[in-house]
């Protein structure tokens, strides 16, 4: 009797749970989600939670340690670090067993993210893999080029892929040694260069976010911003090494998050982007256990599609209408990329239009 009655109360408990959820908007996840869905948002909110807070906790550890007992750790990384910080413009670092973990499968399956090949890419060759849209926290381009969860080296045998990021990453104790392990590089004319310098090396692809922290801005659901126009320094640098140009584009990424619209933030955003680099985006995403606020990206599938090489004649010293002629073919080829895929990729890809600012 006293097991019955418990029982009701609980349903009752329940049942107003609901109720005061459904009237607040709220949608919780089912009991039921099987394990494997669990573990794959589980993924993907520990890698927003590092990206947003990871390098804030290692500086703080770092400090930490710094005035602790253990001060002479903190003192030997830190000249060890001072004697490697110019490793990311070297071409960095790349740990396989980093790039292999099976976290990464999981934050593949969660969206999903696809790469996908259009054309052969000889191993012989350098390659600069220019990336649209940056999107939130560029998802696809992480997934595809800083992990080996897509396979890319399967697809473009011969080829070893480097993500781009901002060189302020590199800086930050600890977290530059799992940045660096990714196969990630400092975006400086000198790390480009020396990367892509074809008698040093073959079978590089750098790929860079062209549109950077200002196109963050612009990621919305529907639309496809980028910024292109006033971009013209990745071109200098593949005439200047002779890679070939390669568009890229993430179809889906702009999905991931629904953004935050408001005058006065999109002010704050600029005035702080202007002075840090950094693209204050407050996405409205999903939580853990419920499906209508949080910061944790949308269930939406992502399909990084690599377009046909450019070939690009080498010139140390190009002139400016040189370079400019290249940016136009570059923008036409990108533009025509996206409107020969965006029929696979967008369902709504009728009334979707790339916007080039």
């Amino acid at each position: 009797m006293e097991d019955l009655r418990s029982l009701i109360v609980f349903e009752m408990v329940i049942k107003m749970f609901r109720q005061v959820s459904k009237s607040a908007g709220i949608e919780w996840a089912p009991l039921d989600v099987p394990m494997h869905r669990r573990l794959q948002t589980l993924a993907v909110a520990a890698w927003v939670f590092l990206a947003i807070f990871g390098e804030g906790i290692m500086l703080y550890f770092f400090i930490k340690l710094l005035y602790s007992s253990f001060w002479w750790l903190a003192f030997l990384y830190a000249v060890w670090m001072m004697s490697d910080i110019g490793i990311c413009h070297k071409g960095g670092r790349t740990v396989q067993w980093v790039r292999n973990w099976g976290w990464w499968n999981y934050f593949r399956d969660f969206f999903p993210i696809k790469l996908v090949k259009t054309a052969e890419l000889d191993p012989s060759k350098n390659y600069l893999f220019a990336c649209f849209p940056h999107g939130v926290l560029s998802s696809g381009a992480f997934c595809s080029f800083a992990t080996n969860a897509l396979d890319f080296h399967k697809l473009f045998p011969g080829l070893t892929p480097h993500l781009v990021i901002l060189g302020r990453h590199f800086l930050v104790p600890f977290a530059r040694d799992v940045i660096l392990s990714l196969g990630t590089c400092a975006p400086s004319q000198e790390s480009l260069l020396y990367m892509l310098n074809p008698k040093r090396y073959q079978g590089q692809c750098v790929a860079m976010m062209v549109g950077g922290a200002a196109e963050a801005l612009d990621s919305h659901p529907g639309k496809y911003i980028v910024i292109l126009s006033r971009r013209k320094g990745f071109i200098r640098i593949a005439m200047k090494s002779g890679a070939s140009l390669v568009p890229v584009f993430s179809f889906g990424e702009n999905e991931v998050f629904r953004p935050l619209h408001n005058s006065l933030v999109r002010r704050f955003q600029e005035k702080l982007r202007r002075h840090t680099g950094i693209a204050s985006v407050f996405p409205l995403g999903r939580g853990l256990f419920q499906y209508s606020f949080g910061v944790v990206p949308l269930r939406n599938p992502v399909t990084t599609v690599v377009g046909t090489p450019m070939e690009v004649k080498r010139n140390l010293d190009p002139t400016d209408e040189e370079v400019d002629e290249v940016h136009a073919e570059f923008t036409r080829r990108l533009v025509q990329l996206f409107e020969n895929e965006k029929s696979k990729y967008l369902k709504n890809h009728e009334e979707v239009q790339l916007v080039i600012t």
